[in-house]
């Protein structure tokens, strides 16, 4: 396991709320027939949300952390026909895309 990974399972850990925003703005994506998935754009729809719907300050989440949400995600909803798009880490395909 990298530090990478590492620092993004105790974030997720310590953040379980921002797994549940992630599926709700990718499930929205989904339910508009969107089949490639943007792991950026849902992360920033997260940071609009808490900072200008919430009234809350600027969400800190780590952009590192965008390619490990898009692959919990690959991996909790392996039969979904929308996927995000994932490159290889240390070497290991994850996944390639559509």
């Amino acid at each position: 396991m990298t530090l990478l990974e590492q620092k993004f399972n105790k974030f997720d850990a310590d953040n379980p709320h921002v797994w549940e925003m992630f599926i709700r703005f990718a499930d929205e994506l989904v339910r508009r027939d969107y089949k490639r998935l943007s792991a950026s754009l849902v992360t920033e729809r997260i940071r609009w949300e808490t900072a200008i719907i919430t009234r809350g300050s600027m969400f800190k989440i780590c952009n590192n952390h965008r390619a490990y949400y898009a692959r919990k995600w690959n991996n909790t909803f392996q039969d979904s026909e929308a996927k995000f798009t994932t490159k290889k880490i240390g070497g290991q395909q994850i996944f390639d895309g559509m």
